[in-house]
């Protein structure tokens, strides 16, 4: 049965959402803190471990690769028992492996409990986007499920306000992360990893206990379906472009605490920085841009933007490179929001879908970066992994360039949501 019109007030509110919204967004706040937890404790868990920076960059590279394998069957799991088991299933999964992580006596023992980290949070953050956005669009409750319906107008408002809520999910996780990764790790380095299976354990209680259970659709979601969804236009170029997009995202988050040279405490206060910045550009910032220069340039002001601040990374002294560190969080706020967005509305596919194979794509940036990085700073100069991530940027505007007309769906969204924006005649 969809949701009643009413459970989203009318204008989609980011703030007047239901609790099934609110428990499953606080959710993913903790599951997003565990992405930035180990910023801060990188090189304390390097010394204690006696590891390279290369060998600890493994606990992002892992944990990403799984994730972004494991974006392939979300949808036909959750198409099978529902949205709220497939959450509850992956909560349990990274409660269990994040609690592993914190009794960790190798690098080794460290790098494998995180990827079984990845892989409950796949369940997790692919369905929680989906049943956020199912909850919150006035009527697409089966959508989460992988209905290939669109909602109509309003729902498509009430899903912006989603996922912009996602968004802000994002944000205010990746920078409450390294925060509370620095003060837990401050006493202990393993700390960091028994505070998150105890707030994620939290989250799953509230779920649990808030989230009726989801309708399951119809028709069951193939294993093929994400792969199958990646051969339409728009959501490929989407999808790539988020590849090389991710790389340089994640070059700065778990290269750049290496580079810093601080205590714990610094780098946590500096990450927490950045992570405010993305959290603001992507509630507030993103959205007012786009209905005035449409999501497509959006995108090339804010992987512009990076470039500038990459090649600061790159060429700064150490006040430059802590300035440059927060102020990158402006442009990957915006291109969250606006990645995202683009994934839920160029592809003709179900959102779950969709999203599934879109994530399985970029969250490869997030695999590949940490490891290159590490290792070309090693082998090379601390200065190339920063002009690569440039590159990587400038080879996603490329991207957007060549393959513009694929995306023009998101351009006929853009003034339809401008449209609804105006005001009325008098």
């Amino acid at each position: 049965m969809h949701a009643k019109p009413s459970a989203t007030p009318k204008g989609g509110g980011i703030l007047r959402q239901p609790t099934s919204v609110w428990a499953t967004a606080f959710a993913a706040v903790v599951a997003f803190m565990g992405i930035g937890l180990v910023d801060p404790i990188l090189p304390a868990i390097a010394a204690n471990l006696d590891a390279s920076p290369s060998q600890v960059s493994l606990l992002f590279t892992s944990y990403f690769l799984i994730t972004a394998v494991a974006m392939l069957v979300t949808g036909w799991v959750s198409s099978r028992i529902g949205g709220r088991r497939t959450l509850l299933i992956g909560l349990a999964i990274v409660v269990a492996f994040a609690a592993l992580a914190g009794t960790s006596g190798t690098v080794g023992q460290l790098v494998g409990f995180r990827a079984g980290w990845g892989l409950g949070n796949a369940l997790f953050v692919a369905t929680a986007l989906a049943v956020i956005v199912g909850a919150a669009s006035g009527g697409a409750g089966g959508d989460p499920e992988g209905a290939g319906d669109r909602p109509p107008a309003k729902g498509k408002r009430g899903a912006e306000s989603a996922i912009i809520l996602y968004e802000a999910a994002l944000g205010i996780g990746i920078s409450l992360g390294p925060l509370a990764g620095a003060l837990l790790g401050d006493m202990n380095w393993r700390f960091p990893f028994f505070g998150t299976a105890a707030l994620m354990a939290v989250g799953f209680l509230l779920i649990a206990t808030l989230l009726k259970p989801t309708p399951k659709p119809a028709e069951k979601t193939r294993l093929s379906a994400p792969i199958r969804a990646l051969a339409h236009g728009g959501l490929s170029t989407t999808a790539f472009t988020a590849l090389f997009y991710n790389y340089a995202f994640f070059t700065i988050l778990a290269f750049t605490p290496f580079v810093l040279g601080m205590s714990a405490h610094g780098i946590g206060l500096v990450f927490f920085g950045w992570g405010v910045m993305v959290a603001l550009a992507s509630v507030f910032g993103a959205p007012v841009l786009q209905r005035r220069i449409g999501t497509v340039r959006v995108m090339y002001l804010a992987l512009g933007l990076l470039i500038v601040f990459q090649l600061g990374l790159a060429f700064l002294g150490h006040g430059g490179i802590i300035a440059c560190t927060v102020l990158s969080g402006i442009p990957i706020g915006l291109n969250n929001t606006a990645f995202t967005e683009a994934a839920m509305e160029v592809s003709d596919s179900p959102r779950p879908v969709a999203s599934a194979g879109y994530n399985f794509v970029r969250w490869m940036g997030g695999a590949l970066a940490p490891y290159i990085a590490t290792r070309l700073a090693e082998e090379v100069d601390a200065n190339l992994p920063y002009v690569v991530g440039a590159a990587c940027c400038a080879v996603a505007i490329g991207i957007l360039a060549v393959r513009r007309r694929h995306l023009e769906p998101l351009e006929r969204v853009d003034i339809d949501h401008t449209f609804q924006d105006a005001p009325a005649a008098a």
